[in-house]
């Protein structure tokens, strides 16, 4: 099994260093979330069929390596995965169909409907999950666990898990990492995403969230919370990247205003010293939309943030400001923005680290504040149009970031700085980043890709060369 293994993640590689087709690169997208969940790609060494009358009986006796097929049905009593573990290469998968009628778990006010607790090298994918407005969070890993880690998250759809702004569709509460969340549609719930604890505690560390659509909760779309400290004998690496990327973020209805008002998407700071302290989140790729009460995005810490889309008509887009800690390490470039409020805002940053501001293009009530600002283009919010294609449309019906042709560009920027970061030259289209264009997309004219939309964004059709080998963990030094 580990040369089987080996030989998968070898072959990978060579064709990216080789040049894949457009076509084995986007069959090759999902390496990075196999390898870091720990599954590795392998098939099952055993698969199980279930049905809504068994496969509460047969949870108890599944090993490293099996697979529980679920069938089409409905199923009221939850899935409790507690104690269970998989293993390097033989991660156990509960899944339903990946087609058709799904396998549909319903809500309850008295448990969690995917419930973790002690568990690892656990893939659950293929479900719809309906909360049916009770008290119940969709998957969690429990408060009362010591942890739970290398969980994949995949194919998943979550609706009305809203009774409250507390109740989530995926949240941690014991320590994770290693966590891959992918691919998954979350709508009408309280809160979308929430990793770690109010109080700072239960950190979630080393994973990946990529490819969701999150839209009209009440409270935030994802939340990751910051953290006090790494604990580390438990298994918890002393370093990590947390990758925040082509997801969708819409609060444009359904959420709550006044004191209640969230951001789309807040990322808190790392363990201020010793294990964890330069961790860094990187934030690319990703479209933000409409958020009336509130700004689109809020974080402190260290964070790279580069190549997404952000629109918000009434008020802010970016601000990094203190929250449980201050702004740290920032790197914001490349991002298209178009706003009524604050374009990218930074206040209340310590300077003895950089927070750098460059290559973007933000239309907005007050484009730039804060930074080391160079190699920007702004304009009003109005002036947006003489530069993008149709930033005025509504998401869907003809929202267009992509520029005009002969329209932002300038002379070339130096990214030095930013080579060691995951994906720092591709374009939010994940193509190669050209250094005469300012925002998220390196080119004009017509858009060759995907147009925004409510809606999961595809896998990139081209990756760079050495992907696997770039996902390493970044310090931050300075």
């Amino acid at each position: 099994m580990i040369i089987r293994s080996f030989l998968v993640v070898f072959i990978l590689s060579m064709l990216f260093l080789t040049g894949g087709t457009a076509t084995q690169a986007q069959t090759q997208a999902q390496p990075l979330a196999q390898t870091l969940s720990g599954c590795n790609g392998v098939a099952p060494l055993r698969t199980i069929q279930a049905t809504p009358a068994t496969y509460r009986s047969l949870i108890a006796g599944l090993l490293p390596g099996d697979r529980l097929l679920l069938a089409a049905g409905t199923y009221t009593q939850g899935l409790p995965l507690h104690d269970k573990h998989g293993a390097p290469g033989k991660c156990i998968v509960i899944e339903g169909p990946a087609s058709g009628a799904p396998a549909l778990f319903t809500g309850s006010d008295s448990w969690n409907v995917v419930s973790l607790k002690d568990a690892s090298y656990i893939t659950v994918r293929n479900l719809s999950l309906d909360g049916l407005s009770k008290a119940g969070d969709g998957v969690k890993a429990e408060a009362t666990g010591v942890s739970a880690h290398h969980i994949l998250i995949e194919r998943l759809h979550f609706k009305n898990f809203n009774q409250t702004y507390l109740t989530v569709g995926i949240s941690t509460k014991s320590p994770a990492w290693n966590w891959v969340v992918r691919h998954n549609t979350i709508t009408s719930t309280g809160t979308g995403m929430y990793f770690g604890n109010s109080n700072g505690e239960d950190e979630f560390v080393n994973s990946l969230v990529e490819h969701n659509l999150v839209y009209d909760t009440l409270d935030y779309s994802a939340q990751f919370k910051h953290q006090l400290s790494r604990n580390t004998a438990i298994g918890i690496p002393a370093t990590g990247t947390t990758i925040i990327r082509h997801n969708v973020f819409s609060k444009e209805t359904g959420s709550l205003s006044g004191s209640g008002a969230r951001p789309n998407l807040l990322v808190g700071h790392w363990p201020l010293s010793g294990a964890g302290s330069s961790d860094i989140y990187q934030i690319y790729g990703n479209l933000f939309y409409q958020n009336p009460y509130e700004s689109l995005f809020q974080g402190e810490g260290n964070l790279a943030f580069h190549d997404n889309l952000l629109v918000n008509r009434t008020s802010d887009a970016v601000r990094i400001q203190p929250h449980n800690s201050v702004p740290r390490r920032i790197d914001l470039f490349n991002n298209t923005v178009v706003a009524g409020g604050n374009g990218l805002r930074i206040t209340g940053a310590d300077t003895a680290y950089p927070q750098r501001v460059v290559g973007n293009a933000v239309f907005a009530g007050t484009p730039l504040t804060g930074g080391q600002q160079s190699n920007n283009v702004t304009g009003t919010y109005a002036a947006a149009s003489t530069f993008l294609n149709n930033p005025m449309a509504a998401l869907g019906s003809g929202l267009d970031l992509y520029p005009k042709s002969g329209q932002l560009q300038g002379p070339a920027v130096d990214y030095a700085i930013f080579t060691g970061l995951l994906e720092w030259d591709r374009d939010f289209n994940s193509r190669s980043r050209i250094v005469t264009y300012r925002g998220a997309y390196a080119g004009d004219g017509v858009n060759p890709r995907w147009t925004p939309a409510l809606a999961i964004k595809p896998e990139p059709s081209s990756l760079p060369p050495n992907f696997l080998a770039t996902f390493i963990p970044v310090a931050v030094t300075e």
